[in-house]
């Protein structure tokens, strides 16, 4: 069987480290790159992040490559939800330094690598989209040549994580995410904030995924300890009318999507775009089911998934 071609662009930040290790550990995928941009932490420390978690699922081979460091028009804080650093500021003596980043510019690599092989690349993106607004500026046939996207970003009901309305990737960078929303055609599929908190794993399966006898569900325990107390705090109740107790990793959603076509078993389908000039709902996702936006493109809105695959795919990621 061919296996998946992926490009992935991540923030590293926790959640995309156990993303990277499901896609690592699936054997019908190929990682062909790993694009850096900033937004859990400094983007010096997300290529760090990222290659301490090649080295801990042995993939050091893969590519990494540094992006962009600050959104195309305002300035954010980094907001530390996954520590100072990004993974947990858990230390780690042995970890690969930046002399194994790449040189080239994590745009142009992202532009050179489906360029390279046009119609075969699932792009996997779990970051602020700036990396992938700034590619598509210099190379505007660039979405034509990708197989599909995967984006972890967004909301379905207007519910935020890190502003009233707005979920964190796109509040970190609202203009990239309009850029993104409205000038990549390739069919996309999207994994909201809203999507991976109604979906939330019980504890006992955290603790089961996490406490295999692997150095990668060792490392994953570790890093994770600095969310979990959070996670486990009670739920408000408003936010419980669409937040489920228990273990949420986002970024695995959207990759887990792109690994397995068939994991999303219920989309909304419409065009969709987002707002950039309220006080309040700036970088929210605008979902235009009665077609005002007057746009022929449409994306995929994730809503149901087989929880079952979901579980494999992440306790396969820890063996």
């Amino acid at each position: 069987m061919e296996k998946k071609l992926l490009l992935v662009d991540v923030d590293a930040g926790v959640d995309d480290a156990a993303a990277l290790m499901m896609a690592l550990a699936a054997p019908n995928v190929e990682v062909l790159g790993i694009t850096c941009c900033f937004g859990n932490t400094t983007v010096e420390n997300v290529c760090k992040n990222v290659l301490r978690t090649l080295k801990k699922c042995n993939h050091l081979q893969i590519p990494v490559y540094q992006g962009a460091s600050s959104p195309l028009l305002n300035t954010m804080k980094n907001d530390n939800f996954y520590g100072t650093d990004g993974l947990g500021d858990v230390p780690d003596a042995g970890a690969p330094g930046l002399d194994q980043v790449q040189h080239e510019h994590a745009v142009a690599a992202m532009i050179r690598i489906i360029n390279e092989r046009p119609n075969k690349v699932t792009l996997v993106a779990t970051a602020p989209l700036t990396n992938l607004a700034l590619a598509v500026k210099m190379d505007p046939m660039l979405p034509k040549k990708i197989k599909n996207m995967s984006i972890m970003g967004g909301n379905m009901y207007s519910r935020g994580n890190i502003d009233f309305c707005a979920e964190f990737n796109f509040a970190a960078d609202p203009e990239a995410a309009h850029i993104v929303l409205n000038e990549y055609t390739c069919p996309t599929s999207i994994s909201t904030w809203e999507f991976a908190s109604a979906h939330a794993l019980p504890w006992e399966f955290y603790e089961k995924c996490t406490s295999q006898d692997s150095e990668k569900a060792r490392f994953l325990k570790e890093i994770y300890t600095v969310t979990t107390g959070y996670q486990k705090r009670p739920i408000p109740k408003l936010r419980a009318l669409y937040r489920k107790p228990g273990f949420v990793s986002c970024d695995c959603f959207a990759m887990a999507a792109a690994i397995d076509e068939d994991l999303v078993t219920e989309s909304i389908f419409c065009a969709v775009s987002v707002e950039l000039t309220g006080s309040y709902t700036r970088g929210m996702m605008i979902l235009d089911f009665d077609g005002r936006l007057q746009k022929e493109n449409k994306v995929s809105i994730a809503k149901e998934l087989d929880v079952e695959k979901f579980k494999g795919l992440l306790i396969a990621a820890l063996k």
